[in-house]
C-alpha cells in the first residue's frame, strides 16, 4: 500500500502540497488530477524521495520515505515529469545501466529488458542516443526505465505527454494490463486518460485534497448527469415543448453540433417523459441518448474553473 500522511511542502512563502492525506491499495490506478500548479508534481516527487517534505510523510508497501529511503525507492518504478535520461547514451546503454542500478543480472535482467522492450515498442531505436529521439520516443523510454525491474508500485507523471495517439491506446493497455498486481498512481491532466485506465480519480487544486473517488463517481456530480441530448428536426418548436416537462430544469441549445440538451431537475429520470413526448408529437430523431455526466464539467466547478 501508499500511505501518505499530511504531505506538505512550502516554497518560501508558497506552498505548494498543503496537508494532503490519502492511501491507494494493490489492483487499483489511482488518477491524480488538478490544473497546472495544483502540486501534483511536487507531491509525486517527495512520495518518490526526490524531494524532501516540508512536514508529513509517506510510506512505500510499509517503508517510511524519509526514515526507510532505500528500502522504499526499491519497491516503487518513476517515471518523472519531461523523461529525463542521460543523452549521450543510447537507448540499450541506458536501460541497461538502469537495470544495473536496480541490481538486475543474469537471464532475470535479459528477460525484463527483453520484456520491457516489447511492451513500451522501442526496439527500432536501440542503437540511437537519447538525445536524437523525438519527445514521444524519449517518453516511452523513461516508462521502460520505470518498469524495468517489476515494481510493486509505479508512479506515472504524465506518462502520454508528446505521444501520438496510438502511441497512448499503446501505454494506457499496458497500464491496465500492469495494474492487476501493482499500485499505479498516474498524474495527468487529461480527462479522457482517466476515464480510459483509473479505477479512482483524486481532484487537487492549491496543494489541497477536492474530490475523491470514481471517475464515475465524480462525473455523476455534473449538471450533465441523466441529461438528454437529442438532434431532432423542428428543433426550436421541440425546445418550448421539452421546457414545459415538469422535471425538466434547462433546455440548452448546441449550436455546433444541430442539438439539444435537457437537463433534470433534482436528478429526476428524463428519458420516459422525453421519449412519450417525442412519440406523441412524432418528431423526426436522428440521435438521442442519456447522459453519464462529465468529468471535465465537475473539474471547472471543484477547481473553480483554473486552466487544465
Amino acid at each position: 500500500m501508499v500511505e501518505v500522511q499530511q504531505l506538505t511542502k512550502r516554497f518560501g512563502a508558497r506552498t505548494a502540497v498543503d496537508q494532503l492525506s490519502f492511501h491507494v491499495a494493490p489492483g487499483e490506478v489511482l488518477g491524480f488530477l488538478g490544473p497546472n500548479g495544483a502540486g501534483k508534481s511536487t507531491t509525486m516527487k517527495m512520495v518518490t524521495g526526490f524531494l524532501q517534505p516540508t512536514s508529513g510523510t509517506a510510506r512505500v508497501n510499509g517503508f517510511d520515505i524519509l526514515e526507510q529511503p532505500l528500502e522504499a525507492k526499491k519497491a516503487l518504478g518513476y517515471l518523472p515529469e519531461g523523461a529525463p535520461a542521460y543523452g549521450d547514451m543510447t537507448v540499450q546503454q541506458f536501460l541497461n545501466f538502469i537495470a544495473d542500478i536496480r541490481g538486475l543480472s543474469g537471464d532475470f535482467k535479459r528477460a525484463r529488458m527483453q520484456r520491457v522492450i516489447e511492451d513500451v515498442h522501442i526496439g527500432q531505436v536501440l542503437t540511437q542516443r537519447i538525445d536524437t529521439l523525438s519527445k514521444g520516443f524519449r517518453r516511452r523510454v523513461g516508462l521502460a526505465q520505470a518498469i524495468i525491474h517489476d515494481p510493486k508500485v509505479l508512479i506515472l507523471d504524465e506518462p502520454t505527454d508528446g505521444l501520438d495517439p496510438n502511441q497512448k491506446y499503446e501505454v494506457r493497455h499496458l497500464i491496465r494490463n500492469m495494474s492487476k498486481d501493482k499500485i499505479i498512481i498516474v498524474s495527468t491532466h487529461i480527462l479522457e486518460e482517466v476515464e480510459a485506465v483509473c479505477t479512482r480519480a483524486m481532484i487537487i487544486a492549491h496543494g489541497k485534497l477536492l474530490a475523491d473517488g470514481k471517475p464515475e463517481e465524480l462525473a455523476a456530480r455534473s449538471r450533465y448527469h441523466g441529461a438528454i441530448t437529442v438532434k431532432l428536426d423542428a428543433r426550436d418548436d421541440a425546445a418550448q415543448a421539452l421546457k414545459a416537462l415538469p422535471d425538466v430544469a434547462e433546455v440548452q441549445t448546441e449550436e455546433a453540433a444541430d442539438e439539444l440538451t435537457v437537463f433534470p431537475r433534482n436528478g429526476a429520470v428524463l428519458l420516459p417523459a422525453v421519449s412519450a413526448l417525442m412519440a406523441k408529437k412524432q418528431w423526426q430523431v436522428h440521435a438521442l441518448y442519456q447522459q453519464k455526466g462529465r468529468l471535465d464539467d465537475v473539474f471547472r466547478q471543484i477547481t473553480g474553473g483554473a486552466a487544465a
